[in-house]
């Protein structure tokens, strides 16, 4: 569903499993700050709500989106967390520069997710402009940052085969 047809943090918080027991890596692309610490202290937020303890949220900058897959892995190497998030914000030029940005940070973090079985988050705003960026980081269309800490959450514990991760499909 288009994000102009949904508020990106609006959710059931009675699906989701407690992540309590989780630990959960965060990493932000310095490029577009602004957006991408709305992002950030959305995901952030919502992680900490959900049980995950502080202690068990690891957070790792790096200069843009070009670069979160290399700071998943990275990230992933020293602590160990249950599913990384990543965090950036791409907005479209005067050039085509963007896709090909959005396409590596895209096939990286599914490349990393596939090779290790761990969950690698895409919270990478694709936006056209800065307004729709804002919108989506905290304004109209809620924060994105929540989206992926909701997906974490739940991908966490499909990989770990809690009892909430275990439903059936349709029923």
């Amino acid at each position: 569903m288009a994000s102009a047809l949904k508020n990106l943090s609006q959710y059931d918080d009675n699906t989701l499993p407690a992540a309590g027991e989780m630990t959960f890596g965060i990493v932000v692309s310095e490029w577009n700050a602004r957006i991408t610490h709305a992002l950030y202290e959305g995901c952030y937020d919502t992680l900490v709500k959900h049980g995950a303890k502080a202690e068990n949220i690891y957070t790792m900058q790096v200069p843009g989106s070009f670069e979160l897959p290399a700071g998943a892995r990275l990230l992933t190497g020293k602590h160990n967390p249950d599913a990384v998030i990543c965090l950036g914000c791409v907005i479209k030029g005067e050039t085509n520069h963007n896709e090909y940005i959005n396409h590596a940070v895209a096939n990286g973090l599914v490349n990393l997710s596939i090779a290790t079985g761990r969950p690698y988050i895409f919270g990478v705003l694709t936006t056209d402009d800065e307004q729709q960026a804002l919108d989506r980081a905290g304004g109209v269309h809620g924060n994105k940052g929540v989206e992926a800490a909701v997906t974490a959450i739940r991908m966490a514990a499909l990989k770990r085969g809690d009892k909430e991760g275990k439903r059936k499909i349709g029923f």
